[in-house]
């Protein structure tokens, strides 16, 4: 048998592009795994003016609370801080109480935030992947009292907090709020997403029970939903002025009763409630400081699949 050779081909020549036209190039808006879209100088200055406008309102509080009330309401407003701040802050700590205030604030808020996360993620667990009858329409009600204004039930919570005898008393203040329909809303939204039934089923096969399961699987699967209802929650507590103020006295109230307490005046000091203010926006900044990492990671993890 003869080998024969095979006939060389002659390499193919792609045609030139046409004169004038311009070079490919990828497109800007085309991204790759792993890769990151850049912002162009309008993403930069937008960003610039959202962050002034926001710290704009802790700037200026912090202004008023550093100067006198005729500086504050002179018809040239000033824009620098002044000196009288060490001095402002010690007034308003001392007319209206703040240390009591705050200890309360945290016991009201830390209870409240600590119950509607338990209660609310059981909930959620329970309305996302248990079967029961009537679910549908449970989870039906639990939505519709949030069409409900909070206004309406002032009058008959008022009357069973002092049926209690928890008339001004933190007691009142805990309890009509351990759980929200927002949160039970929120986490089974989350939960339906983020868990799968089949991390469920094989911790029914090793033998867990329904505790074991919400210990083991459900709550570390809802951490990060977890940390945003919490600091939601928290905000919300720690901000809350209409009912705190109609179930507790001037002798045992939250700090925004007792900033209240500081405009209640016939000519309130601006610099002075300024100053309260400043006090009652710390604490809510160092929350912030120490778990807002946690916080956006748990928003970003609810937003990005995969």
């Amino acid at each position: 048998m003869t080998m024969t050779s095979p006939t060389p081909t002659a390499p193919v020549k792609l045609a030139p592009p046409p004169k004038g036209s311009a070079p490919h190039r990828p497109s800007r808006f085309r991204m790759g795994a792993g890769q990151q879209m850049k912002g162009g100088p309008f993403a930069y200055i937008a960003l610039a003016v959202v962050g002034f406008g926001s710290l704009l309102p802790l700037y200026w509080t912090l202004v008023a609370a550093s100067r006198t009330q005729d500086e504050v309401l002179a018809s040239t407003p000033p824009f620098l801080p002044g000196g009288k701040l060490v001095e402002n802050l010690q007034t308003a700590w001392e007319q209206a109480n703040l240390g009591k205030a705050i200890l309360n604030s945290i016991i009201v808020s830390s209870s409240i935030t600590a119950a509607t996360l338990f209660f609310c993620t059981l909930a959620g667990y329970a309305f996302a992947k248990m079967r029961f009858r009537g679910r549908g329409w449970l989870m039906t009600a639990v939505i519709a009292t949030l069409t409900i204004p909070p206004q309406l039930s002032v009058v008959p919570l008022f009357m069973m907090m002092s049926g209690l005898g928890w008339g001004g008393q933190l007691e009142s203040v805990i309890f009509p709020t351990l759980v929200s329909a927002f949160g039970v809303f929120f986490m089974r939204q989350y939960l339906i997403e983020a868990l799968p039934y089949e991390l469920i089923e094989a911790a029914k096969i090793d033998g867990a029970n329904n505790f074991r399961i919400v210990v083991s699987v459900v709550l570390p699967v809802a951490r990060p939903a977890m940390m945003v209802l919490g600091m939601l929650t928290f905000v919300q507590a720690w901000n809350d002025f209409f009912w705190p103020y109609l179930a507790l006295n001037q002798q045992n109230p939250t700090l925004q009763v007792a900033l209240g307490q500081l405009s209640a005046s016939y000519t309130p000091d601006q610099s002075i409630v300024m100053a309260g203010a400043l006090i009652s926006t710390l604490p809510l900044l160092a929350v912030f400081v120490l778990f807002g990492k946690k916080i956006v990671g748990g928003i970003m993890s609810g937003a990005v699949k995969g």
